[in-house]
């Protein structure tokens, strides 16, 4: 499945392409729906107006300050050098609905927890759902980079997890525990939370307690949280 297909499939909100530069993306897109291209050089957007019209509103501004209509949708290959500010940007703006990204191979990976999840994912994922569609050959860009990419849809979840209004405090307990001492994900978070809670947890959410860290899913995060925070 293309790109425009997987976008034209999802709730239609206004679409944002975040880093358009020559356009290749945004061709396929402005085909068949509004878009709004937002581009920090100003080269590639004179010629992106050029080349659309009206059919595409074209914005000269830094993606990373760029304010997302609320709700919205996100397409965009994202610059290497600004993949992580951009998902601390986006995972923190509760703004859009549905984001499908660009990114190197490895890093969508690790996003979406293929191999196991990183501290960044498991610190969002009680509000987002990523999912690694598929992986790109550096020879479909031009020019061709040292490394493949991967397409990482990221979904956020319609009935969370954890509270929103409890995100700053999960994220203190995950990052807590990810930096634990212990061999095992139920020791590093007796550390944190102490040793029954701990053994709760496990039993509670089907925890092996020699399994890596990395391994823990987001309903067990989740899980781990609601035990904490019991009785407070």
């Amino acid at each position: 499945m293309h790109i425009a297909e997987i976008v034209e499939s999802w709730p239609r909100h206004p679409l944002i392409e975040f880093g358009p530069g020559d356009g290749a993306i945004t061709d396929l897109l402005a085909q068949r729906m509004p878009l709004t291209a937002v581009e920090l050089d100003r080269r590639y957007v004179e010629r992106l107006r050029s080349r659309h019209g009206r059919r595409v509103k074209v914005v000269h501004g830094d993606l990373l300050e760029f304010r997302m209509p609320r709700p919205s949708n996100l397409v965009s290959n994202v610059p290497f050098h600004l993949t992580t500010p951009l998902l601390r940007r986006l995972l923190a703006d509760d703004a859009w609905q549905r984001a499908l990204l660009v990114l190197q191979w490895e890093v969508a990976r690790k996003r979406a927890g293929v191999g196991g999840a990183t501290l960044m994912t498991a610190e969002w994922w009680p509000w987002y759902d990523f999912a690694l569609l598929r992986r790109i050959p550096a020879r479909a860009f031009a020019p061709v980079p040292s490394v493949d990419a991967g397409l990482l849809e990221i979904r956020r979840r319609e009935a969370p997890l954890v509270p929103v209004e409890h995100a700053e405090r999960y994220r203190r307990l995950v990052r807590r525990v990810f930096s634990a001492p212990g061999r095992g994900p139920v020791q590093m978070a007796a550390a944190v939370v102490g040793r029954a809670r701990a053994k709760r947890w496990a039993a509670r959410a089907g925890v092996d307690h020699d399994a890596l860290i990395r391994r823990i899913t987001a309903e067990q995060w989740a899980s781990l949280y609601d035990i904490a925070t019991m009785g407070e």
